[in-house]
């Protein structure tokens, strides 16, 4: 038996992002159907909170993917030479659950987080919208800059982060991507006023989005919050927001930017119009007017990783791509 293992490289090359945002619709799709099994993902924290590791199993019934990522999230990697998530994916055939692949998980999740946005934006973001903000300047926000290209024309770009020098390195590596000049701004206020699309990746513990700044007809893609005690928007962006989630099962465990205004009193589990599957299905009308906020919370959920690795899985074979290990040897049947 041979297992293939693909690099960062390769899972980078065989995944560009127009083909990703296609299979994340579609995978979405499938589990709002109903035909995939997704639990929970767990965590194991450090003794310090400084890092922890979490374990993401699924299994999905078109194409049929069995596996797992397991992925390590060190937020004080951000700034150095170390992604702050890191990992791999592994894949199992479905009929014998022999071993097939082991890929890098930091490309794969910067690559189908932004995919998902991307796919939220194409389905609810008004048509003309173009008008981008962006929160936070690493991974996420390289890759959702790129996603954002791909289903609207952006003709603004603007970019904030915490350390000012961070959004002009940003800015100015990323200028060469998109056809648009990136601006640096001084606060997220002036990231956010007036723009009519929105992508928050930063691993910011409290609120750096309030509601009064945001412009009607507005979508936002609000990514970095994925703990049940932490956000970036605050309530009254929440409550302003149509809003739209990977999967509602997530979203209430883990969701702080949903929890803490339901923990307010705010707002109810109600407030959640639906999955994206379910709007990509058509079971939930999307945007119902141009002055509507919409909202795409996302946390990130393994059946996105098994459909990305699954499709990158399918390119290798084809293009002869990655390196085959020798694992295991078959059974010798007696009779």
């Amino acid at each position: 038996m041979n297992l293939l293992v693909l690099s960062q490289k390769d899972v980078e090359a065989l995944l560009p992002m127009s083909e990703c945002i296609d299979v994340m619709q579609a995978a979405l799709a499938a589990t709002s159907r109903g035909d995939a099994v997704l639990p929970l993902r767990q965590m194991v924290w450090k003794s310090d909170r400084t890092g922890m590791v979490g374990l993401m199993p699924a299994y999905l019934g078109e194409p049929a993917s069995l596996g797992l990522k397991v992925v390590s999230i060190f937020p004080g990697n951000e700034g150095t030479e170390f992604d702050s998530h890191q990992g791999v994916v592994m894949l199992f055939d479905t009929e014998h659950g022999t071993p097939l692949v082991v890929m890098d998980a930091s490309s794969i999740t910067a690559i189908r987080t932004a995919a998902v946005s991307g796919a939220a934006t194409r389905a609810l973001a008004r048509p003309e919208a173009g008008d981008l903000a962006i929160l936070g300047s690493g991974v996420q926000a390289a890759s959702h800059l790129q996603a954002m290209a791909a289903v609207r024309p952006l003709r603004r770009v603007r970019v904030w982060s915490r350390e000012a020098a961070h959004a002009r390195a940003f800015a100015e590596a990323q200028a060469a991507h998109v056809r648009v000049a990136l601006e640096p701004m001084s606060t997220p206020e002036a990231a956010v006023r007036d723009a009519d699309l929105l992508c928050t990746t930063t691993a910011a513990p409290e609120p750096i989005v309030r509601g009064e700044w945001l412009a009607a007809g507005a979508h936002l893609n609000a990514i970095g919050a994925c703990f049940p005690k932490t956000r970036e928007l605050d309530t009254e962006a929440m409550a302003r927001a149509r809003l739209y989630v990977d999967r509602r099962e997530s979203a209430l465990h883990e969701a702080g930017d949903l929890l803490i205004p339901i923990q307010e009193g705010r707002l109810t589990e109600a407030h959640i119009v639906g999955e994206l599957g379910e709007l990509f299905l058509g079971r939930v009308p999307g945007r119902l007017d141009s002055s509507e906020i919409t909202l795409f919370k996302s946390l990130g959920i393994a059946i996105e990783d098994l459909a990305a690795a699954d499709h990158v899985l399918r390119k290798a074979r084809a293009a002869g791509r990655g390196t085959s290990l020798r694992f295991g040897e078959p059974k010798t049947v007696h009779a």
